[in-house]
């Protein structure tokens, strides 16, 4: 499994990485640009994440006509064309265009598509696991790199690094990602957009809605306040993300492990979004520089608490069958939460007597409050019920009675890969076993 998932999660976190990179810095820079508003500046730090939202469906619906491989490539061209024009941009439209193209190539479903198609059914939680894990990991670097190669050079320095690495990626895909197989299923029933009133899915969505939002505003006020309230270089800013990187980096591996292993999902969304309550009433009421990047770092812990296991949890209250449009309306309320979390915060946050504390203030309480009601959101959802799968030759089976199967207990769905052969049903261990289920079919 690592051999064809380390290569994609590569991929995309590498371009992730560059999306990432930027942000510790942009809003300060687009702020000197001529004709800058914090409205405008939020709309270049959030702006990519709009076109994302736009372009996550059409580039599914290419990959399955033109294949995986070919969708990406072309994603990834936009992208690397989108950072040049970033790079070599003089005004707040350039680089807004450059900003919105490098959204407009949207692979994070296609890969996640390709990944779903390269390993078995029961791999793909913890595949996404590992790519959510990776997605963390270039966060989290580019917290601490970013603002140290734009103080030791520039910001355009960090525009051009992103454009090379979707070259890189190419060339990773090209000669390190296998073909999909040509695997096809057949499902005993097709949904459409029943998935969308499952309260477990509606929950998900609101949860990336959220997290990407407090991101990307975040992102947008601390080298605004650092630089502007306290006086700060962009060369400084590195010492606030350095604490925030590794604070981050320490909060991932337990929190992954507590839910992958433990199936303590709920548990670590909670506390997570206690961190990010605590976070923003810390920064809303912050009096020195200290409690400021205090709140900063507390902040990171919950998001990097939250990046890897986002995913993969959210696949577990999906149907096989569903996985492809559930990731993609997922992955769509985050992008528009990156979008509004930028756009918003520009709206809002108002520089009065030379100072940005009042208004600050107030939008972080409104944060601390929409955090509250977070918390009680997720009090509701239930932690996933671990699941068993077991795989049966078709020649071995009566098809006349796999219907039966859809009011057997402890069985949660099932589905006919008809490329090998093979019946794959979905249940529940502590309900029923493997040879039960074999019994009722022959």
């Amino acid at each position: 499994m690592f051999k064809q998932v380390m290569p994609l999660s590569l991929i995309i976190s590498m371009r992730f990485f560059g999306l990432f990179i930027v942000l510790p810095v942009i809003s300060v820079y687009t702020l000197s640009l001529p004709g800058a508003t914090p409205q405008i500046v939020g709309i270049v730090v959030g702006g990519y994440a709009i076109t994302q939202m736009i372009f996550q469906i059409p580039f599914g619906a290419m990959s399955d006509i033109l294949g995986r491989k070919g969708t990406i490539i072309t994603g990834l061209l936009i992208f690397a064309i989108g950072s040049v024009l970033c790079a070599i941009s003089t005004d707040i439209l350039t680089l807004l265009l450059g900003r919105f193209l490098q959204g407009a190539g949207a692979i994070g479903a296609v890969v996640t598509a390709m990944i779903s198609d390269l390993v078995k059914e029961e791999q793909r939680p913890k595949a996404m696991a590992i790519m959510g894990g990776m997605i963390g990991m270039s966060f989290a670097l580019a917290m601490g790199v970013g603002p140290v190669i734009a103080g030791a050079s520039d910001i355009q320095t960090l525009f051009w690094i992103t454009a090379i690495l979707p070259i890189i990626s190419i060339f990773i895909l090209v000669k390190m990602v296998p073909d999909a197989p040509k695997v096809t299923h057949t499902y005993h029933n097709h949904s459409t957009l029943g998935f969308l009133l499952k309260n477990e899915i509606i929950n998900m969505n609101i949860t990336n809605f959220l997290q990407k939002g407090l991101m990307t505003f975040a992102f947008m006020i601390i080298p605004i306040i650092l630089t502007k309230s306290f006086g700060w270089a962009m060369s400084d800013l590195w010492k606030v993300y350095v604490p925030a990187l590794i604070g981050g980096i320490l909060s991932m591996g337990p929190a992954a492990i507590i839910a992958e292993k433990k199936g303590k999902y709920k548990e670590v969304l909670l506390l997570g979004i206690f961190f990010f309550g605590l976070s923003y009433y810390l920064i809303g009421n912050a009096s020195s520089e200290l409690s400021f990047i205090i709140g900063v770092v507390v902040f990171f812990i919950g998001f990097n608490m939250h990046e890897p296991i986002m995913q993969s949890l959210t696949v577990k209250y999906a149907k096989v069958h569903e996985k492809g449009k559930v990731l993609g309306t997922f992955n769509s309320f985050g992008y528009a939460g990156t979008f509004i979390g930028g756009f918003v915060g520009g709206s809002y946050l108002v520089e009065i007597d030379g100072s940005f504390a009042a208004s600050l203030y107030e939008i972080s309480m409104v944060l601390v409050f929409v955090s509250i009601a977070w918390l009680l959101l997720i009090l509701t959802l239930p932690n996933p019920v671990k699941m068993s799968n077991s795989y049966f030759d078709l020649a071995e089976l009566d098809e006349n009675k796999f219907a039966l199967l859809d009011s057997l207990a402890g069985v949660d769905e099932w589905y006919i890969n008809n490329t090998e052969n093979l019946l794959i049903v979905k249940y529940d261990n502590t309900t029923i076993d493997e040879e039960a289920i074999k019994n009722t079919l022959k």
